[in-house]
């Protein structure tokens, strides 16, 4: 693919992450304020009205969540056969990174949290939000270099596989092999009308992803699965004089809509956050201490330590522009959990009210401490060789 084309893709998702993570940000204070006023409870209630048997927060995080996910997949799908992960000597560096952002800190949690009625929680300060990260970036404009931002890009595309796996693995209590077979075998079906038929309909693909997504909802698993699913069965190649693959026109389609419709209602019908008198304490629980510590220390941490074992071992190394002290930059945005973060709160203390609110609000002061230190540290740290240098680690020899 023609290196214009992957620069209008990449942009193409940036602007509308960048603008996305504004708007995400603006309905999270409507939600708060809304749910901490006089009509908080009929706000709170209003997410609970069923819909066809589901509450109207269900249609949300299993429906409207899984057309995220679909759109995270395509993006994966993308990197895996042109971008970033395409080639494995650009991929190594920002796969330690993302190992390194999601081990740390679920080791932070679970060192607070092992055996207690908590420690399902280890997964959610595991997370990153790709809007709000590039939102941050986007503020700085030139002042950092432009593959920092891919860099970021990738490194939080894998973090929400690893996310959707351990969605997957981690937080399903029953599994309804029946429809858990349907699905995979309509994916199946899906996968070979692909590959062996070249059958290039989206709509055919759209109607089986939709019966996918049913069959997986009933199986127990967290319908979401069937959105990345769905979006490696969907053609990709690399794009001809005259016609663009249909993974690719699917994703373009679905920028906006994700970022400035299914982010910000999920962000409405999930941060519905209440403040009480006894905030502060629930904010100083091992649960909420292991979020905060696992986004704000432990990412940076993690991801700063796996990239500097890769390098130093020879397995990677960094980019001719960038120097750690980006990474470093990168790591602090990186603990901006936000959105994947809620989402994983949702499924790690399912019933159980009080967990939930002591685990956004811990999410929300972590992001927004992330996102400050992040910004600040590549806004005076990220430019010139004179200001917070750093050595560049030697490539053994």
């Amino acid at each position: 693919m023609p290196t214009r084309l992957l620069t209008k893709t990449f942009n193409s998702f940036f602007e509308s992450e960048k603008s996305g993570g504004l708007l995400l940000l603006f309905a999270t204070a409507i939600s708060v304020t809304l749910t901490n006023s006089a009509l908080g409870p009929q706000y709170l209630g209003f997410w609970q009205t069923e819909l066809v048997g589901l509450t109207l927060e269900h249609w949300i995080n299993d429906g409207l969540m899984a057309i995220f996910f679909l759109m995270i997949g395509l993006e994966l799908e993308r990197e895996l056969y042109v971008g970033e992960l395409s080639d494995l000597s650009n991929a190594l560096l920002p796969i330690f990174a993302a190992v390194g952002g999601m081990l740390a800190p679920a080791l932070i949690h679970y060192a607070f949290n092992s055996g207690q009625a908590t420690q399902p929680g280890v997964g959610i300060p595991m997370a990153t939000d790709i809007a709000f990260a590039l939102g941050a970036l986007a503020l700085l404009g030139k002042r950092i270099p432009a593959s920092l931002k891919i860099f970021v890009v990738a490194f939080a595309v894998i973090d929400d596989l690893g996310a959707i796996i351990m969605i997957a693995l981690f937080y399903t209590d029953t599994v309804a092999l029946q429809y858990l077979a349907g699905s995979l075998g309509v994916w199946l079906v899906l996968l070979s009308l692909n590959r062996h038929f070249r059958v290039s309909s989206l709509t055919v693909y759209l109607v089986g992803g939709v019966l996918m997504w049913i069959f997986m909802l009933k199986s127990g698993i967290h319908a979401t699965v069937a959105g990345v699913m769905l979006a490696f069965a969907i053609p990709f190649w690399r794009r001809n004089e005259t016609v663009d693959s249909p993974s690719y026109v699917l994703e373009n389609r679905l920028h906006k809509p994700v970022a400035f419709v299914v982010l910000p209602i999920f962000a409405l019908a999930n941060t519905g956050i209440v403040i009480g008198a006894g905030w502060l304490g629930e904010l100083s629980g091992p649960n909420s201490l292991g979020v905060m510590g696992g986004l704000v220390i432990g990412k940076p941490l993690g991801v700063v330590l796996l990239s500097l074992m890769a390098v130093m071992l020879g397995i990677c190394s960094l980019p001719p522009d960038l120097r750690w002290r980006h990474l470093i930059g990168a790591g602090m945005l990186g603990g901006i959990g936000f959105t994947m973060s809620i989402f994983i709160t949702n499924l790690a203390f399912a019933d159980q009210p009080a967990f939930i609110n002591a685990s956004k609000m811990s999410v929300f002061a972590a992001s927004m401490l992330a996102g400050a230190m992040g910004f600040l540290w590549l806004r005076f740290c990220g430019t010139g060789e004179a200001a917070c240098d750093d050595r560049t680690v030697p490539s053994p020899r």
